[in-house]
């Protein structure tokens, strides 16, 4: 993709500066890169989306923006999931389509498959059974994206294809107490429970089962992605089909954890030698996901990054960003 201009949207979140590492370590120039804030461009309006189109010409796109959080952000705020993650798929689909984008690669999510999915979920197990209801809103409006990027392909000939990632964790993730996801909410009370000496509550029997994948990986899968020939990614998009196969893929790492074995993993990464106690009284959410990768296994990509490492790499980011405890008080 040297010479072509890639446009990032969300390239301040965990996979898109991920995306933006990745891009820039594969010698891709800076002038190549295309990037904004949200406070230079607010992707759910599609006045100011259409504007920047018309304005960079991208050439390839990465919809690595969205509005994401763990299972109690989306119980509190269902609107916001699904009503934000529609507009700016909405806008950016439409705009990549008007004004020729070679290639689009949508990031979605592995909670778009059914609850009680079988095991491994493979792609075909989309639109088979019932939602998980903690973040139903979430998972339709990523369904929606992976149906946008099949119309237009079907309809224009464009090549928009949707990868679903595992559950992701890694450098520059979110440690917000309500709105983090697992790992990264998990590793933030560790390390305020062993400096005050308390003990942490984990929500839920401990027992479900998930997959957990460090961004980088997802990273590396997404230009990999991106980087194959055009025979090879056509194949993917299944462009001139209507038979329940949609032009998406996915990535995750091929093995998963109990949420207890990962808890207890995570106190031993922090050094957190307390009392953990598990609320039964709360949900558990899906009993398990783990992906069938084996699509994207058999292009050649594999991930490089174990859980172990991935979880000491992630806490070392986590010191380094919030080292100053008044600081980590008030994200």
């Amino acid at each position: 993709m040297t010479g072509h201009r890639t446009y990032i949207a969300g390239h301040r979140g965990m996979v898109g500066s991920a995306i933006q590492r990745k891009l820039v370590g594969a010698g891709r120039s800076r002038s190549e890169i295309i990037t904004r804030t949200h406070s230079e461009l607010d992707l759910t309006n599609p006045v100011s989306v259409e504007e920047f189109f018309l304005a960079e010409k991208p050439d390839y796109v990465y919809l690595a923006a969205a509005k994401v959080g763990g299972i109690l952000a989306n119980d509190r705020y269902p609107v916001d999931f699904i009503r934000e993650n529609l507009l700016i798929e909405t806008n950016v689909i439409a705009a990549a389509h008007r004004h020729g984008v070679k290639r689009l690669l949508f990031l979605g999510s592995s909670c778009i498959y059914p609850k009680n999915a079988a095991q491994p979920m493979p792609e075909e197990s989309l639109l088979t059974g019932a939602l998980e209801p903690t973040n139903r809103p979430y998972a339709l409006a990523k369904i929606a994206g992976i149906e946008l990027c099949w119309s237009y392909n079907r309809q224009f000939g464009t090549r928009f294809l949707a990868a679903m990632p595992t559950n992701l964790y890694g450098i520059g993730d979110n440690y917000h107490p309500e709105n983090s996801h697992v790992i990264p909410g998990l590793i933030r009370r560790f390390h305020e429970a062993r400096t005050a000496g308390e003990e942490v509550t984990v929500w839920g029997t401990g027992k479900p089962r998930r997959e957990f994948m460090f961004a980088d990986d997802m990273a590396d899968a997404c230009v990999f992605l991106m980087s194959l020939p055009d025979a090879e990614f056509e194949l993917l998009l299944h462009s001139d089909r209507n038979d329940g196969i949609g032009p998406l893929i996915n990535i995750g790492v091929g093995t998963d954890v109990t949420i207890a074995e990962l808890t207890r993993q995570i106190a031993a990464t922090v050094g957190f030698e307390g009392r953990i106690r598990f609320d039964t009284s709360k949900p558990d959410g899906t009993p398990r996901k783990l992906l069938d990768s084996s699509r994207i296994r058999a292009l050649g990509w594999r991930p490089s990054v174990g859980l172990a490492d991935g979880l000491r790499k992630a806490y070392d980011d986590f010191l380094g960003r919030f080292a100053n405890q008044t600081e980590l008080a008030v994200r």
